[in-house]
């Protein structure tokens, strides 16, 4: 026996008794259709509670070929809400199969029967039932709904898959549910009484065509029809001191804690606590303090409905809204004023792509009417435009003009656009003639003016129109979205043509903010390889070795040289992404010289910085004299993480126009820097990042100019980093700073510089709020400040003394030695010929470094690959 209860039932209404013409065992035998008869096993029976209303289901109605009049207790209400369906009905074609006149498999408005309401006064009131409008069939064809009744079960809350996993990936994105499986639909009608005061005693019920049957009736009150429900609205709930908030839902869509009768709770979080009284004063992306027995409700209900809260207690819709609180819960205003919501460029009219948070006195987030209410930052489960900084602090991309509903009263707005632009946080009174919101952004520091680009090397599972937009909201100039495989899966392959940038100026974009799809090639031991900007052709496979990125059963039959030679010869850049792991084979293909640049990453860390893991394995490689030039990329696989929350800093020659080639070759200049927000100018004897200087052997010494400034990250001290080393440091100011070091160099050396800062509440939130990839960044924790950017080197060359420190020189052996031992032993095996051409490949660096080693004099230990007879 199926049983219907959806929720607590609204003590306004109560269930009639009716005792039916048929039995649920013997259905078969009253003229009802098999499929009707096999589908009434779902059929609800019992004490059912139906969108808030209590039925008592026993003996049903079925009108076929008869009239049926059911004798009941005298009833007084103003409202009586029928449960009842219909069987299918026929539907005829004609000789081509179609149907004419078409009126669906409902049958549209078709006069189904009259149910008669008898007074005891003997007066009657005949009430016409047609299809698709008081009734529809137990099994319906999707989208053929009824205009004036509903399904008998509320539509439902459900939440994104990551956080409870009750409805299937994709639909559960969503966060709603709907009945359209259920293999069967009872009908809500709900009839106002025109005589409210008078006794009904019966009903009739008078066949006119097809099959009815009716399992309860439920009778009561109301201020208005009982199936209507109202817009949503929010209120604040506080649960008793020592609760804890469970989030979780059963299989109705229901909270434990609050639920409502005549009515759904829409979602339930756990209130985040913004600085309102000093929100000009506080900073971009600063976290909010989250409650952990305040609840922000959403919930969409009749006027009549009422909530039932922890203790069995009922709170009345009506009398909270009246009253602005009553018990543990307090009104939050409602967002019912609609406004333009535009952002420009101080000085001009022109709108300005931005991201943009918004809330209002409670803390509760408040979208644009084309964005989430709740931001998904799950991993492949979402791709909207949206932020979400540590999963507290919302925020979406607009594209300088969006349409949002506010409420009346104070909102409180973050607009930002990258690094060189002021982030501004602005109070905003909206009154009931409000219709437009103005906010204006200005650029402070002129970094592309000077011919600066900025760009994220690493991005994936955007379109390249919503990476576009991110980009511009971000300030980033070029986005690289990488088309990938994931085990079976395959994400962005479509929009990867081999030709086309997106955003210039002929494809009707800006000529500013560009995106280039190209791939990022993986193996899980191997490493990973971004392939951006080459032309032609995908290069394939995108991924070997069998999981975890690859599918089962894939052999290792590419290394990552081979791959970025490929990538070269189609023009494109290589970059190492996430350096240094996986840490393997990208040591030969470095060896080889076929790495244009290494990629620092932010994960979803705002506040970690750059990873000195990362800087250590770079560093090894600069002191043996690899020239590799740094830039930043996010890895963004989700709302979690921005666009260029690290970013590329990359210099164009003077007068270059920006074109995404003249981006790839200033990265290969290697005038670069990688930023969490500090911006930065830097020179050796007046020579940039990524220059060579040549100096005689006595060596000499250099002056190191710098300049530095940050809208976001405030600064706290400048290092000079010699050959992995600090060889100066001096504080700076918090917001803009320069001047110079000098550094005595007796042998060959690297420069360059670095930035250290932090957000004041950097401890508070990480020890608050530990970020999902903190197992890949537990170095930083403890430290006072992070490596808020840093720039590429300039390489000084002091005759008679090479580039080679011997310690690391031997790492980098040993790695392309594991990497040998990786595809002898374990590895999947390919055909002959690609195995022995990747050992090739391998032990060809191998001896190119050996060799080297040998020729500068430096001492190492031998090992199989290099062992000979003269050592």
């Amino acid at each position: 026996m199926a049983r219907a209860i959806d929720g607590p039932a609204t003590t306004r209404f109560a269930p009639v008794e009716i005792r039916g013409n048929a039995s649920w065992t013997a259905l078969a035998k009253t003229g009802i259709s098999s499929a009707m008869a096999d589908a009434a096993e779902h059929a609800p029976r019992g004490q059912c509670v139906c969108v808030g209303l209590p039925f008592r289901v026993g003996r049903p109605v079925v009108l076929h070929d008869k009239g049926v009049t059911l004798t009941l207790d005298s009833i007084k209400a103003p409202w009586l809400v029928f449960m009842h369906t219909s069987d299918i009905r026929p539907v005829d074609t004609n000789r081509d199969g179609l149907i004419s006149p078409m009126r669906g498999k409902g049958r549209l408005a078709e006069h189904a029967a009259d149910y008669v309401i008898v007074y005891a006064d003997g007066s009657e009131v005949r009430l016409p039932i047609r299809r698709f409008h008081q009734l529809g069939t137990f099994t319906r064809r999707w989208g053929e709904n009824c205009f004036e009744s509903i399904l008998h079960q509320k539509m439902r809350s459900c939440r994104a898959h990551h956080e409870q996993p009750c409805d299937s990936w994709g639909f559960s994105q969503t966060r709603t549910g709907d009945n359209d499986g259920s293999p069967w639909a009872n009908w809500l009608w709900a009839w106002a009484n025109p005589n409210p005061r008078k006794e009904i005693v019966a009903v009739r019920f008078e066949p006119v065509s097809g099959v009815i049957m009716l399992s309860g009736i439920s009778a009561g009150r109301g201020a208005s029809l009982p199936l209507r429900w109202r817009r949503r609205r929010k209120a604040l709930l506080t649960l008793p001191r020592g609760q804890t908030f469970d989030p979780t839902l059963d299989v109705e869509g229901r909270l434990e804690q609050i639920q409502l009768d005549m009515g759904q709770v829409i979602s339930a979080q756990l209130q985040s606590q913004y600085p309102n009284d000093a929100w000009t004063k506080s900073y971009n992306n600063q976290l909010p303090a989250v409650s952990d027995r305040h609840v922000l409700v959403e919930y969409t209900s009749h006027e009549d409905a009422a909530f039932h809260v922890s203790g069995g207690k009922t709170i009345p819709v009506a009398r909270l809204e009246e009253r602005g609180k009553s018990g543990s819960l307090k009104v939050v205003e409602p967002a019912t004023q609609r406004v333009d919501l535009i952002v420009s460029e101080k000085g001009t009219k022109k709108p300005v792509t931005v991201k943009l948070h918004v809330h209002g006195q409670a803390g509760e987030y408040l979208a644009p009417l084309d964005r989430h209410r709740i931001p998904n930052p799950a991993w492949f489960e979402d791709y909207a435009p949206d932020y979400l900084h540590r999963a507290t602090h919302y925020c979406t991309y607009i594209p300088g003009e969006t349409v949002i509903d506010l409420p009346v009263g104070s909102v409180y707005i973050e607009v930002s656009c990258g690094f060189e632009m002021k982030p501004v946080r602005k109070v905003v009174r909206i009154g009931k003639a409000t219709r437009q919101v103005r906010l204006e952004i200005e650029k402070v520091l002129p970094w592309r003016d000077k011919g600066w680009v900025s760009a994220d090397t690493h991005v994936h599972f955007l379109s390249p129109t919503t990476a576009q937009m991110e980009g511009a909201g971000e300030g980033v100039n070029v986005v690289n979205l990488l088309a990938s495989q994931w085990g079976e899966l395959m994400t962005n392959v479509g929009d990867f043509d081999g030709r086309s940038t997106h955003g210039t100026i002929d494809t009707g974009g800006d000529g500013e903010h560009l995106v280039r799809v190209g791939t990022e090639n993986r193996q899980f031991v191997l490493g990973h390889i971004s392939l951006l900007g080459y032309e032609g052709r995908p290069i394939v496979p995108m991924t070997t070795g069998g999981p975890g990125e690859s599918a089962l059963g894939d052999a290792v039959d590419v290394l990552l040289t081979e791959w970025a030679r490929q990538c070269k010869a189609q023009g494109g850049l290589v970059v190492l992404p996430h350096f240094p792991n996986p840490r393997a084979e990208n040591a030969a293909a470095i060896v080889h010289g076929d790495i244009d640049a290494i990629e620092m990453t932010s994960w979803d860390d705002l506040y970690g910085g750059i990873d000195p893991y990362s800087l250590s394995d770079w560093y090894r490689y600069l002191n043996c004299g690899y020239m590799l030039p740094a830039v930043g990329g996010t890895d963004k696989m989700s709302a979690g993480m921005a666009v260029g929350t690290v970013r590329t800093y990359a210099k164009l020659p003077d007068d270059q126009p920006f074109t995404y080639d003249a981006w790839m070759d200033a990265v290969r200049t290697g005038n670069t820097f990688v930023t969490y927000g500090p911006l930065m100018e830097f020179a050796v004897d007046g020579r940039p990042a990524g220059s060579r200087l040549e100096m005689s052997a006595a060596g000499g010494t250099v002056d190191v100019t710098w300049s530095v400034a940050s809208v976001t990250v405030p600064m706290s001290r400048i290092e000079l980093v010699v050959n992995g080393e600090i060889r100066e440091c001096r504080q700076v100011e918090k917001d803009a700073d320069q001047g110079h070091f000098s550094a005595q160099l007796d042998r060959s050396s690297w420069l360059a510089v670095r930035v250290r800062g932090d957000y004041p509440d950097k401890s508070k939130v990480i020890a608050a709020r530990p970020t999902a990839a903190s197992y890949l960044r537990d170095d930083y924790l403890d430290k006072a400040e992070t490596i808020a950017a840093h720039s590429s080197p300039v390489m000084v060359n002091v005759a008679d003394t090479p580039f080679m420190a011997a310690a690391d020189a031997m790492t980098i052996l040993e790695q392309i030695e594991g990497v040998l031992a990786y595809i002898d032993t374990v590895g999947t095996r390919p055909n002959d010929k690609s195995y022995k051409r990747m050992r090739m490949v391998l032990t060809g660096a191998h001896r190119k470094l050996h060799n080297r080693m040998h020729a500068e004099g430096t001492f190492h230990n031998h090992s199989p690959v290099d062992g000979h007879s003269e050592h």
